[in-house]
């Protein structure tokens, strides 16, 4: 147990550094983690061997996750239902622009520019055409942006995208098989079950030292996770569809979600963003850089035409089109995913594999760092003494509302 101690150790540590650089440098956590990654990987795979950062951990692996899966439940439960209602026309036509030209995009310059074969193309256009939920999420809450209706329009248009991502990805190279229809099935039963049993059986039993609501939802999480895995889907996807339909009901519980939400940017997400810093190999992109860069300039040049004229025609102001145009343009987890996938399937190389998975990560990094520094729309930001009152007790809200075991 003494190396899994030092293991835990050495990746909690590089999430402090990763907090410290946030603060210091004003940028999102999520971000300066996933930097923190990549340095790491460098100086201390060189200095020492890559294989002591323990990235193919079992535990490292599962917390990693975790951490994504419950991050895209907390960033469904944050769309609002009116919200959603009322901005769904915009929401959706933001979705499918940011989808849609990016994965035509990609896929044609990987076939008739790089000179890749058609079904490596394809998953390149698959690759890049996502939005990140976690990246977005994360800024979002870092901001204060995620109560506000501007945010939740965002992430309902950052699930569009990501859903035709999921679609293409299922449709293009994921069999159709009876596992497929069995995952469909319970998950609509589950989908239509959950908003209606919720919030009753938290009545009952919830608000207990326990932590009986958290268990609830993590055993939904995975279980529903361990289903879409058996069907050669993803796990993040029913998390997302489980946020939004409990977005009525756990949405609103707002020191569920603190609880949530320290368990999450606690713990479990630092094992993710650093662990997808850990994937990008800054001497193989050096030797070789021409397809990471072309890759990246074309989704994000296909974000920019595709997105910005849609968020421009709901007469959105310059600073707050142009911020919504390069949060969408951000990549992270269904890129890596949808890459994973083609390597593991045989569909692409190892070489095609590093050069998507940077670009993806890269596409997390810079138009948000561009987003925060230039285009913020200030104006959009929530009052802080609010924010600041609903956290400043967090603890003894939640031991007064408590019942005795």
């Amino acid at each position: 147990m003494t190396g899994i101690w030092a293991l835990a150790a050495l990746w909690l540590g590089l999430a402090l550094i990763a907090s410290l650089l946030s603060i210091w440098l004003r940028v999102s956590s999520a971000l300066s983690e996933i930097v923190v990654g990549t340095i790491a990987q460098l100086i201390i795979g060189a200095a020492i061997g890559s294989a002591v950062l323990g990235t193919d951990e079992t535990w490292i692996k599962f917390l990693s996750g975790l951490g994504a899966i419950v991050l895209t439940f907390l960033a469904g439960a944050e769309l609002d239902p009116d919200v959603f209602k009322l901005k769904w026309k915009e929401a959706a036509a933001i979705g499918v622009a940011s989808f849609l030209f990016p994965f035509l995009g990609c896929a044609a310059g990987a076939y008739f520019v790089l000179g890749w074969e058609p079904m490596p193309s394809w998953l390149a256009g698959v690759a890049m055409s996502t939005t990140s939920v976690a990246v977005v999420y994360a800024v979002m809450l870092e901001f204060g942006f995620n109560t506000t209706e501007y945010g939740k329009t965002v992430l309902a248009a950052c699930f569009v995208t990501d859903l035709g991502t999921v679609v293409a990805l299922g449709l293009i190279f994921a069999p159709f098989t009876i596992k497929t229809v069995i995952f469909l099935g319970v998950g609509v039963m589950v989908f239509v079950v959950l908003p209606w049993l919720t919030p009753r059986f938290f009545r009952l039993y919830g608000n207990r030292p326990s932590e009986l609501e958290t268990k609830f939802l993590l055993l939904c999480l995975l279980g529903m996770g361990a289903l879409a895995t058996w069907a050669d889907s993803e796990a993040v996807l029913p998390a997302y569809l489980i946020g939004m339909v409990l977005a009525g009901t756990v949405g609103k519980d707002h020191i569920l979600i603190r609880r949530l939400r320290t368990l999450t940017f606690g713990l479990l997400t630092p094992f993710y963003f650093i662990r997808a810093g850990f994937f990008v190999s800054i001497p193989a992109l050096i030797a070789a850089p021409a397809a990471f860069i072309f890759l990246l300039i074309v989704k994000v040049g296909a974000k920019i035409v595709g997105v910005y004229p849609v968020t421009k025609f709901y007469k959105a102001p310059n600073k707050e089109a142009a911020y919504t145009t390069l949060l969408m343009s951000t990549g992270l987890t269904f890129g890596t995913i949808s890459s994973l996938f083609g390597l593991s399937h045989g569909i692409i190389d190892q070489g095609q594999y590093s050069a998507l998975v940077a670009a993806v990560i890269a596409s997390a990094v810079i138009p948000t760092v561009i987003a925060n520094a230039f285009y913020l729309p200030r104006h959009l930001l929530p009052k802080a003494e609010p924010q600041r009152h609903e956290g400043a007790g967090p603890a003894s809200a939640a031991v007064a509302s408590r019942k005795p075991e």
